[in-house]
């Protein structure tokens, strides 16, 4: 007759203290959550970046890990700048190209006579005049350049380091480190400053 209630006791009193633990750790999970989810930004020196061995134990650490921030900022400016300079330069490579003509084909200068969108036009220079006939192409025309054994890896190799090197610049902004977050700045800037003329803008 007794053995009920306490059996039944015992089981509420394990109930309880499971459903406090489980809102226990709710609790404290949700609070670690709201912890992680607040994304502000700190001026903690040792603050790691890319791994916990790369953690500035003191300020002139720390002012080394900025001084890299800056210099690799600097080299993603120059990537970028090699990358449009390099590309201009195949194409003028490509626009310097010599053909020649092959059996069967139609010649070039056939090919532009009947080219409906071919216009004759007057070329005077030093007061010689020429007729010519200027072919315009239109852009959704506009064909691709061939591949390349000689452009087209290197354009990847080129692609491929400049998004790794903006995905190892946004890891160290996301740290929300503020000397860190002014260093990537202040590196984009002194390497927009030296090379920003020669074209090319960082979509990574």
């Amino acid at each position: 007759m007794n053995l009920t209630p306490r059996h039944s006791g015992h089981m509420d009193m394990d109930m309880g203290s499971s459903t406090d633990a489980n809102s226990s750790s709710s609790g404290g999970s949700g609070h670690a959550m709201g912890s992680m989810m607040a994304m502000v930004f700190q001026t903690q020196t040792a603050t790691p970046l890319y791994s916990d061995a790369w953690t500035p134990r003191s300020s002139g650490a720390y002012a080394g890990t900025c001084i890299f921030l800056i210099a690799l900022s600097v080299a993603l400016r120059l990537l970028v700048a090699l990358r449009a300079t390099q590309e201009a330069r195949w194409l003028d490579r490509d626009a310097r190209r010599r053909y020649v003509a092959a059996r069967g084909r139609v010649p070039l200068a056939e090919a532009v006579a009947h080219d409906p969108d071919a216009k004759t036009a007057v070329l005077s220079a030093n007061g010689v005049e020429e007729t010519v006939v200027v072919v315009a192409r239109k852009e959704a025309t506009a064909a691709v350049r061939p591949w390349r054994f000689s452009v087209d890896p290197l354009r990847a190799l080129l692609d491929t380091t400049i998004v790794g090197v903006g995905y190892l610049l946004m890891l160290a902004v996301m740290t929300m480190n503020v000397g860190y977050f002014m260093s990537v700045l202040g590196g984009v800037f002194l390497g927009s400053l030296a090379v920003g003329r020669y074209g090319g803008m960082m979509d990574h």
